[in-house]
């Protein structure tokens, strides 16, 4: 674990503050409402496959991956494989304008991993997106922490410089135990000091934790989220654990080793984390979605996404709570 050895300096606040933001945002800190804050209205995100692996997938330092990945039950970009960054953007933007005409939008470097390549490799693949129209206003690159350099970094200030920029790093947990469990390949410090080399440069972070790894307690779920809150990261999103088909983590669930979070427990379980996390950080995703549901092993919740959100929005109400309640300086 590395929480407790950083020396990290938070952004100030104060409790009126977090309670008029809380009231202000519906309970959280919707990304929707960051966007409508910065460009005016809604920004919509176009998912894009650029036939990206990992490092742990190709031998690098590992070749099974985490053992939870299998990117296809989440990511709808994997199935434009084959077609080019610019051609999916253009096709994905002509449907979305048909019903918005007057949609912005942010291209979502999204399937595996976004800056692991030659630089230049990586510039052609981001000007053929951003290229693609003059409604593009910038860009979401999913990575690893341990797959940026002070040269990527470098290039992507540059854009940060003229276009909207988030760079999502995969976290997953604060704690090395966990990371070594589902095989994430680094460690914690890896994160930490991946953020701390992206501060400064007009670049938004995000971070993605899972909730319910086997073996984490959920004090451990929460010092996750204090180590987020230390770093003051810019975004957060929360999946909740889920056993998909073709990986690792299915075979020890079909074993009988793995079990998965009800919506009975993760519900006050998200709701807690909610509570500690700083009010500034954007929340991007309160819940884990697999898109291809006949890969999907366990949890079967059996309800939609949206209702979910309004059973963990109804909570917060019930409970008189909301983001950053239980927040503090540390």
């Amino acid at each position: 674990m590395c929480i407790g050895r950083m020396r990290l300096i938070l952004v100030p606040s104060n409790a009126c503050g977090v309670i008029h933001m809380a009231i202000k945002y519906g309970w959280y800190y919707r990304l929707s409402e960051f966007f409508r804050k910065r460009f005016g209205h809604r920004i919509y995100k176009i998912p894009v496959h650029a036939a990206f692996t990992c490092p742990n997938r190709d031998g690098t330092i590992g070749s099974g991956g985490c053992t939870f990945c299998y990117n296809p039950s989440f990511s709808l970009a994997v199935a434009q494989e084959g077609i080019s960054v610019r051609e999916q953007v253009e096709q994905a933007r002509a449907q979305k304008k048909k019903k918005y005409p007057k949609a912005r939008f942010l291209v979502y470097f999204q399937s595996y991993t976004n800056t692991y390549g030659e630089v230049e490799h990586l510039r052609n693949l981001y000007d053929q997106a951003l290229a693609a129209a003059e409604d593009i206003v910038g860009l979401a690159i999913a990575t690893r922490p341990d797959c940026v350099n002070r040269e990527i970094l470098d290039i992507l200030e540059g854009y940060a410089k003229r276009y909207h920029l988030w760079l999502e790093y995969g976290l997953q947990s604060a704690h090395n135990a966990t990371l070594d469990r589902i095989n994430r390949g680094h460690d914690c410090e890896t994160f930490i000091k991946a953020v701390q080399e992206t501060k400064g440069r007009g670049i938004f972070i995000s971070a993605h934790i899972i909730l319910g790894v086997p073996g984490e307690r959920r004090e451990q779920m929460r010092q996750t989220v204090e180590l987020l809150n230390r770093l003051a990261v810019d975004g957060v999103k929360f999946h909740h654990l889920q056993v998909v088909k073709n990986t690792p983590l299915a075979n020890d669930y079909l074993r009988g080793q793995v079990q998965t979070l009800t919506l009975d427990e993760y519900i006050p379980l998200i709701c807690d984390l909610l509570e500690h996390l700083s009010p500034r950080i954007v929340v991007h995703r309160l819940v884990g979605e697999t898109l291809d549901h006949d890969l999907l092993l366990a949890p079967h919740w059996e309800k939609q996404k949206s209702l979910i959100i309004q059973d963990i929005e109804s909570e917060l109400k019930r409970r008189k709570s909301y983001q950053g309640f239980l927040y503090r300086k540390l």
